[in-house]
């Protein structure tokens, strides 16, 4: 059995949990204020959307 470093968890798990924290930070940013915050919680927002649709796009090639 091959000892588990925390790299070995991060090239798993790095993407998801990327997506998770934009995802967080869209929500917390969406609650502050008007204007400008807005719109970055909507960048924020779209990034699991985005990825859900590139990935989409990809399987069917």
């Amino acid at each position: 059995m091959t000892p588990r470093t925390p790299f070995r968890l991060l090239a798993i798990f790095g993407i998801p949990f990327a997506i998770a924290l934009a995802t967080t930070a869209g929500l917390i940013t969406a609650l502050l204020d008007d204007g400008v915050v807005d719109a970055v919680s909507w960048a924020a927002l779209s990034v699991p959307v985005l990825t859900a649709v590139w990935s989409w796009r990809k399987r069917k090639r």
